[in-house]
């Protein structure tokens, strides 16, 4: 009787879990340790494997961290989208951006991607991921320039605006524990953010 082998969509499927696995252990020990200070045999202890287990999916240190950059922007790029297709007013639509990259940051591949320093990236990565982050802001700031425009917010520099919204938001991961160690799960962070965030731009 013929042995039954996995279907490539299953290899595939596998292959992706243990890879996010990777990515949350790193994340983990970056943030734990600093990125200079952590090596693969820490991020493979955490997962319970040989370091060079590792090699099958990411071929050193740097290419980790540069998953876990562009895992992140990529999910806060699909927020943006969403924000504008689910809401038709710039209020709405930022507060909308603002909860879910609070849940990027406190959820999603444990978010501290987006608070690493990039500097710590081969110059080609760090340029990409830059670029990248550069697309967010830029998104972020048409929102508030539209929000201007139709009267929705306040006359402010709206670059100064979105940094300080990234600001108060990449900030999360250096103090946020989630429950049961933290009294306040993901969700409810998103909307207390939203709430200041954009309440500091309404227009009176």
């Amino acid at each position: 009787m013929p042995v039954s082998r996995p279907s490539s969509a299953h290899v595939r499927a596998k292959r992706q879990r243990r890879r996010t696995e990777i990515l949350h252990s790193a994340l983990r020990a970056f943030r734990a340790r600093g990125y200079h200070a952590t090596t693969l045999e820490d991020i493979a202890a955490q997962l319970g494997i040989r370091s060079a287990a590792l090699y099958h999916y990411f071929p050193d240190k740097d290419a980790i961290l540069y998953a876990c950059h562009r895992e992140a922007l990529a999910e806060v790029g699909r927020v943006l989208v969403e924000a504008k297709a689910k809401h038709a007013t710039a209020r709405e639509q930022l507060r909308h951006a603002i909860q879910e990259h609070v849940r990027v940051m406190t959820d999603t591949l444990e978010g501290s991607a987006l608070a690493l320093e990039v500097s710590a990236l081969s110059p080609r990565r760090r340029a990409e991921v830059v670029a990248e982050r550069d697309r967010y802001e830029r998104g972020l700031r048409e929102i508030v320039q539209e929000g201007m425009r139709r009267g929705e917010f306040r006359t402010v520099d709206p670059k100064l605006a979105v940094f300080a919204i990234l600001g108060a938001i990449n900030w999360i991961v250096r103090w946020y524990r989630p429950p049961p160690d933290g009294a306040t799960g993901p969700a409810e962070l998103g909307v207390h953010f939203a709430d200041h965030l954009v309440q500091g731009l309404t227009s009176p």
